[in-house]
């Protein structure tokens, strides 16, 4: 049997590449004022920094090539470089026929997706669930002229503006929660697993509830998809309709088998990320919320999403009238004051809704507009490196609960496409040095929670896990700088400076001793870490 993966990965990258670039004019970069500060106040975080070392993946890239239904270690162990994936899964993997549903194998790939999310959990890899796509039985209701697997997920001629309309992806949003979440006391008879063909892993009298495996799951991708045109794009309060019936099957009233919520209470229902990073979207969804759904008990209204989610890259399109020609380190960007936005949003109108960001990164090719740019003696990839991490670092700082980087694999490294040379791999399945700086950082940091930050110029940031502390030094530009910082590390004699290096699984460290509890760093625009002991 052969599988055609290469060609979707040319479909979707087309169709993310074409997203609209928001936020303010600015004036131009050359004199690397910082756009975002060090800081917006927020409290000591409860989010461990390994949440913000998580990235974008395929079935294909657990899995050996030609026995999709078999973990390919090689594969496994670069994604281990991250504690969690966003896995776009096509909807027409599970549900390839209307009301029959595969899981293990799919009759759609034949992936076998309880031994994949069980092997990522088993790795400490957390799984979000991007339900993505309509399958072709679905978007065939178009007129031919219309045919698209990225249409608005309801019938064509369906009423979009209200939830039952979205009933078809919700009940196969029911089908995973059950499967793969929590809850074990879901009605076996809601099941419609189809266990003809050949395939052995789903018999026909094997019913498989509350696995376990999976605690956060998407609806659907960028639904504000505007270049799309309108049998693609929803309007927020057509998204909220969606999103209705996808969290709760409407509040239980398009049935016993439909939406997450209805299947498993403790699944976590992530909205679909935002193409146009603008928190206007999210407050017009809240209030259709508000005017259809009502409010809880105590008074806040009652969403149909537990996590705001939006999608932006840092790059020139914030001061060069929305065109984006370079990629840009993401202090100087516009990122730092959109999440601030975000999080301001979610505290007025959401009650404080976790806000995360699950599309970001920058290319390596060398004529994207989304490219990481060579700095001194540093390729782009280290420049790639650099700028993720501090990605990561920003986000936490600003007090987002969730980074996903766009994303494990390149598309195609020679092209001028923006988001086509984003991988964190190599063809030849070897780390670049992005992934080589998550993954020191995850096992060196991941643990820990960011606590403040105490310069803005070095940006210098604590983290803390319970008495244990590390500072994180970086100076936030693009131009190969380097300053002195003078670290107060009180009573302590001694410290570990942590430093990141390419190709290795580890970083160098280095014990020094303090004078006074002060220690002279020389710090660049790499991030380093010291240790205090």
């Amino acid at each position: 049997m052969k599988y055609f993966i290469i060609p979707l990965l040319f479909f979707f990258i087309f169709t993310a590449c074409r997203k609209r670039n928001n936020g303010e004019n600015s004036d131009d970069l050359t004199n690397s004022t910082i756009v975002t500060p060090a800081g917006n106040g927020i409290a000591s975080s409860t989010t461990p920094f390994k949440d913000y070392i998580a990235v974008n993946a395929f079935e294909w890239d657990v899995t050996q090539q030609n026995q999709p239904d078999v973990i390919d270690e090689t594969r496994l162990n670069l994604l281990k470089s991250f504690s969690g994936i966003r896995h776009y899964l096509d909807w027409s993997r599970i549900e390839p026929q209307q009301g029959k549903y595969t899981f293990s194998p799919t009759h759609n790939g034949g992936w076998d997706y309880d031994v994949i999310y069980q092997k990522l959990k088993d790795s400490g890899i957390d799984v979000l669930i991007d339900l993505k796509t309509c399958p072709d039985w679905l978007f065939n209701t178009y007129p031919a002229d219309q045919r698209d697997a990225e249409n608005v997920p309801a019938p064509y001629g369906s009423d979009r503006s209200l939830p039952s309309s979205y009933v078809i992806q919700a009940k196969a949003g029911f089908q995973l929660a059950a499967r793969y979440g929590t809850n074990k006391n879901v009605d076996p008879t809601l099941f419609t697993v189809d266990a003809s063909l050949r395939w052995t892993g789903d018999k026909a009298n094997t019913v498989k509830i509350g696995l376990g495996l999976i605690k956060y799951i998407e609806c659907d991708n960028e639904r504000d998809k505007w270049w799309k045109g309108k049998k693609a794009e929803q309007t927020p309060e057509e998204y909220a309709a969606n999103m209705s019936a996808f969290y709760d099957g409407d509040k239980g009233k398009l049935g016993k088998n439909v939406g997450i919520k209805t299947a498993d209470p403790n699944m976590v229902v992530v909205m679909g990320g935002l193409a146009t990073a603008d928190p206007n979207y999210v407050i017009k969804m809240i209030e259709w919320c508000k005017k259809n759904r009502g409010t809880k008990p105590d008074g806040t209204v009652d969403l149909c999403f537990d996590v705001i989610n939006y999608h932006l890259y840092s790059n020139n399109a914030f001061a060069n009238g929305g065109n984006a020609t370079v990629g840009v380190s993401p202090e100087l960007s516009n990122i730092g004051t959109v999440a601030d936005k975000f999080i301001a949003m979610a505290k007025d109108n959401a009650n404080n809704t976790p806000v995360w960001i699950t599309e970001t990164g920058y290319d390596i090719g060398t004529q994207t507009p989304q490219r990481a740019i060579a700095i001194g003696n540093k390729t782009s990839s280290i420049t790639q490196a650099d700028w993720n991490l501090r990605t990561s670092l920003l986000y936490a700082r600003k007090g987002l609960k969730r980074c996903m980087f766009y994303m494990l694999d390149d598309v195609d490294i020679n092209s001028t496409t923006q988001y086509s040379s984003s991988g964190f791999v190599n063809s030849n399945l070897t780390r670049r040095p992005s992934a080589d700086y998550m993954l020191q950082t995850k096992n060196l940091l991941g643990n820990y929670y960011y606590n403040s930050t105490l310069s803005a110029d070095p940006i210098v940031d604590l983290y803390k896990l319970d008495k244990k502390e590390i500072y994180v030094l970086t100076i936030p530009d693009q131009k190969g700088r380097t300053a002195t910082y003078e670290l107060n590390l009180g009573d302590a004699k001694q410290a570990i400076i942590h430093t990141l290096q390419p190709g290795k699984d580890v970083t160098i460290d280095k014990t020094v001793n303090t004078v006074n509890g002060k220690l002279t760093i020389e710090v660049s625009e790499t991030p380093i870490f010291v240790e205090k002991l």
